[in-house]
C-alpha cells in the first residue's frame, strides 16, 4: 500500500477544517437567541415583550442604558424574577427599575413610579412586560402626565406604531393632558 502524499494530507486537512468551521457557524446560527424585537415610543424610550436574562448583553450592545420591568414577579413560569433581571442589568452596566403593573386598570401609583423612573434612569430606556401591552399603556398615561409630554394624537400614534392600542384610555389621556395646561394653554 502506497503512503498518502503530503499534498493529499494537506487537502484533506483543509476540507476537514472548512467543514468544521461551517458546522460551528451553523450551530451558532441555530442556537443563538433571536434579537429582541423592540418598538420605539419616543427617540429614547422603546418597548418589548418579556425579555430573558440572556437578552441583556444584546440590549446593552444595541445601546440601551436602562431597563424598566413592568411585569409583576411570578406571573408565569419561565419568567425571570425582577431581582435576577436587575442583577444582569447591573452586570452589563445598565440601570434597572421595577414598576410592577397588574392586569386590568393601571394604578395611578404605577404611572407615578414609571414617570419617576423615566426621569431618573439613563437613556435610552427599554420598557417591558409580558406582551408589551401594559408597558405601552402605562407609558401613555405617564407621557400624558408629563408637563412637556406629547399631545393625545402623538401618544396614540406612538402606541399604534408599537402594535398596541390605548384607545380605551383616551379619556384618561385627555384628562391628564388637560391637567398639565391651564385654561389659556399655559402650564401650571
Amino acid at each position: 500500500m502506497k503512503p498518502i502524499s503530503n499534498k493529499w494530507l494537506f487537502a484533506i486537512s483543509v476540507v476537514f477544517g472548512v467543514a468544521l468551521v461551517l458546522a460551528a457557524s451553523s450551530y451558532d446560527h441555530w442556537t443563538r437567541r433571536p434579537e429582541v424585537t423592540t418598538s420605539k415610543l419616543t427617540t429614547d424610550i422603546s418597548v418589548a415583550e418579556q425579555i430573558q436574562l440572556e437578552d441583556i448583553p444584546q440590549l446593552k450592545a444595541r445601546g440601551f442604558a436602562a431597563i424598566i420591568d413592568l411585569r409583576p414577579d411570578g406571573e408565569a413560569a419561565g419568567q425571570p424574577a425582577a431581582q435576577a433581571v436587575e442583577s444582569a442589568a447591573h452586570e452589563n452596566h445598565m440601570g434597572f427599575t421595577y414598576v410592577p403593573v397588574p392586569h386590568g386598570d393601571i394604578p395611578d401609583a404605577a404611572v407615578t413610579a414609571l414617570s419617576r423612573a423615566i426621569l431618573t434612569s439613563p437613556h435610552p430606556i427599554l420598557l417591558y412586560c409580558r406582551s408589551g401591552r401594559r408597558a405601552v399603556r402605562t407609558w401613555s398615561l405617564a407621557e400624558a402626565s408629563r408637563p412637556d409630554g406629547l399631545d393625545t394624537d402623538a401618544i396614540h400614534a406612538a402606541v399604534r406604531a408599537s402594535g398596541q392600542s390605548a384607545e380605551d384610555l383616551n379619556a384618561a389621556i385627555t384628562q391628564r393632558i388637560a391637567l398639565r395646561t391651564g385654561k389659556n394653554g399655559d402650564t401650571p
